[in-house]
């Protein structure tokens, strides 16, 4: 089982009160990766939304010449994999630890059974990522329009 204070750290959960986060720290697996190692690969099978307790995991995609093309890193509070909950689809990018990290999986498999279970907590999740895939892209395209204006 998860912390309480652990997943109170995470962007995804830090809203939640301890009732919802009590519920989903029993649903949590806990990950050690060590450097060099793949949370997933691009093509896998999604097996969950990871929360980086500690440590950090670089996205990343092959690009059809064979380049590798790091799309960004993330560090302890980021999560990833969520996209390819939502979507029920496999992973489009790989996740490779970058030094030693550990992660909270909550699998697709738990994620879905709080979607049955648990209306009200599914919801407040599912708007959290909302807000936050949001912002990504607000930020995203800022950088762009930067690129852009600047080129």
């Amino acid at each position: 089982m998860v912390n309480i204070a652990d997943l109170k750290k995470q962007i995804l959960l830090e809203d939640i009160e301890k009732q919802h986060l009590e519920k989903i720290s029993e649903k949590m697996q806990i990950l050690s990766l060590k450097k060099g190692d793949y949370a997933f690969k691009e093509k896998e099978d999604a097996k969950g939304i990871y929360l980086i307790h500690s440590g950090k995991l670089e996205i990343s995609k092959t690009t059809p010449d064979g380049w590798k093309q790091t799309l960004t890193i993330l560090g302890a509070g980021h999560f990833c994999g969520e996209l390819s909950i939502l979507e029920n689809r496999k992973h489009e990018a790989d996740a490779t630890a970058i030094e030693d990290t550990t992660v909270f999986l909550l699998s697709k498999e738990e994620f879905e059974r709080i979607e049955n279970e648990d209306l009200l907590l599914a919801n407040i999740i599912l708007k959290k990522l909302a807000f936050v895939l949001s912002r990504n892209l607000r930020r995203m395209n800022e950088k762009f329009l930067n690129m852009l204006v600047n080129y």
